[in-house]
Formats: structure tokens, C-alpha cells, sequence
């Protein structure tokens, strides 16, 4: 069974300390993620993990390289007292057709935004997404991204875990269902308190991130 949903690109593990959770990650997992990059401008930087296929896991938290950005850091990082599961991404085929056919059923998934960043080589990556700043609050519906031609972050030489399970609770269930599915894919949901969860195989048996 394949386990990743329909078009994920990545899953998005936010942290309010980058190097603590990616020495937990490695320490539960037996995998030590790989140097992303920077985002200038925005404060954060990255780490990356393979999930298998053209999936990844990108575990973002501030940069202490950058000074304080003017506008809060992405996925409420500078609210987290810990590291959260908060969101994750999918890459329609067709990105401004997706946004058109979300609005058409009544759900917006925010502005288009450019980004980029540059690889530890110096590759430069450059991508559009939607924000999720104004995304649906729960995290649970996923935003959007195109890699414009670029690179994609899985073609480089990645550690990898496999990913088993990609699931969430929710007081809401078929509401957030809806969107999910205007958007083109799905994703399991139970009903129940708010929570995203992963897990991934490693040789150490499956771990779980929340």
C-alpha cells in the first residue's frame, strides 16, 4: 500500500530549536537529516529527510545565522514552546489551476508567494507556494507548491526513512475532508482532538512524529 497521499511533496516539521530537534530526530531514528538551506529574509532554515519517492520531510525552525525578521517566522514558529507536526504540501500538477478550482468550490488557499533558497553546493532553488499564513487553521489542509523547473529538493542525495503513515485527528472531520478533497488528494482523519502525525520506517522499527 502506498502510504503517501496523493501529490505530497513534504511534510513540515516546525521547531522553535533546529538543532535539538534535529539531534532528536537522528537519536530516534538512527538517521541524521541533511543541511537544507537558509530562507533570507524570513529567519528560519532548514533540514531535510527522504520519505521515499518524491516526498520529504523538512524540519524548519529559526536561523541564528539571520537577524530578526520584520514579519513572524512561517508555521507560527515563534509561538511553539516545542517541536510540532504543523502542516504539509502538495504539488498539483497544475498550480494556478488548483487555486482556481479550490475557490471555485468556496475554499481559498491564500496568495501565491515566490520563494527560494540556496542548497549547502550553491544551488539555487526556487519554488511558488501558497501561504500558510492564511491556509485553513488547522494545518490539516495542505498548501500548495510548484518547483517552477527547479531542482526538486529530492534529487539531491538525501538520508532517507521510508514514510508508513501520514494521518490526523480532528473536532471536524468531514469539514476538513472537503477541503482536502477540492484540493485533490486525501488524507486519513479521525475524529477528535486537533493533532497531524506521521510516521516513518527505520531500522530501529516505525517512529512517530507529532
Amino acid at each position: 500500500m502506498n502510504a503517501h497521499p496523493g501529490l505530497l511533496d513534504h511534510i513540515v516539521l516546525a521547531t522553535p530549536d533546529l538543532e535539538a530537534t534535529v539531534a532528536d530526530f537522528a537519536r530516534r531514528t538512527g538517521v541524521q537529516p541533511a543541511p537544507g538551506g537558509a530562507h533570507p529574509g524570513r529567519g528560519t532554515r532548514n533540514y531535510l529527510v527522504s520519505l521515499g519517492g518524491s516526498g520529504y520531510l523538512e524540519i524548519i525552525g529559526p536561523d541564528p545565522d539571520q537577524p530578526e525578521p520584520p514579519r513572524p517566522r512561517p508555521f507560527g514558529i515563534d509561538q511553539l514552546t516545542g517541536p510540532r507536526t504543523v502542516t504539509w504540501a502538495i504539488c498539483p500538477p497544475d498550480l494556478d489551476k488548483a487555486v482556481a478550482d479550490a475557490h471555485a468550490v468556496g475554499y481559498n488557499p491564500g496568495p501565491v508567494l515566490p520563494m527560494s533558497r540556496r542548497r549547502p553546493d550553491g544551488t539555487l532553488l526556487t519554488w511558488r507556494l501558497t501561504s500558510f499564513d492564511t491556509a485553513h487553521p488547522s494545518g490539516l489542509v495542505p498548501f500548495l507548491i510548484d518547483w517552477t523547473g527547479s531542482a526538486h529538493p529530492t534529487e539531491a542525495a538525501l538520508p532517507q526513512t521510508p514514510l508508513l503513515d501520514l494521518s490526523a485527528r480532528t473536532p471536524d472531520p468531514d469539514g476538513v475532508r472537503a477541503l482536502i478533497l477540492a484540493l485533490g488528494t486525501t488524507l486519513p482523519l479521525d475524529s477528535g482532538p486537533l493533532r497531524l502525525s506521521f510516521t516513518v520506517d527505520t531500522a530501529r522499527g516505525p517512529v512517530t512524529f507529532t
